[in-house]
């Protein structure tokens, strides 16, 4: 079944959704994050088949969320790169990282908490501020469609 292109959609949630939607990409995205730039990097660290990860990574290149860069030890391989727009994506790996810490996991069970990498502490949960500073709730946010020119 081939999936629908939503690229053109008005909605900025589902052009991102057809950009970096499926969970390899933000896997991948997430270890990148994390320092890895070698497929076999990438490869161990997600136990991925060879042809899906090639895919996911051939796509996030064309997409400009990494770049294939030489490698930074000098030799033969090539290593990818978040660009900025890749790195842009922190926000939505951290969000999706607290709200599955918060939900996904059993009482006492235990998971992985991302943490200030100065200080070694769990980082504050985000939050949706308005442009006043005020947290804002579900009911408080809605969206406004843009008008075309």
């Amino acid at each position: 079944m081939k999936r629908k292109s939503l690229a053109g959609n008005a909605c900025p949630v589902a052009r991102t959704l057809d950009l970096i939607g499926d969970w390899w990409s933000l896997l991948i995205v997430r270890d990148a994050l994390e320092g890895i730039r070698r497929f076999g990097d990438f490869e161990r660290s997600l136990e991925i088949a060879k042809n899906i990860l090639s895919v996911r990574l051939k796509g996030l290149v064309e997409r400009d969320i990494l770049r294939l860069v030489p490698a930074s030890d000098g030799s033969a391989y090539k290593e990818y790169v978040l660009t900025e727009k890749g790195r842009a994506l922190q926000t939505v790996i951290v969000a999706l990282s607290q709200w599955g810490g918060e939900f996904m996991f059993e009482p006492g069970e235990s998971g992985s908490v991302m943490v200030d990498a100065q200080k070694g502490k769990p980082i504050r949960k985000l939050e949706l501020l308005s442009a006043d500073g005020r947290v804002l709730a579900p009911e408080d946010v809605a969206t406004k469609r843009a008008v075309e020119h």
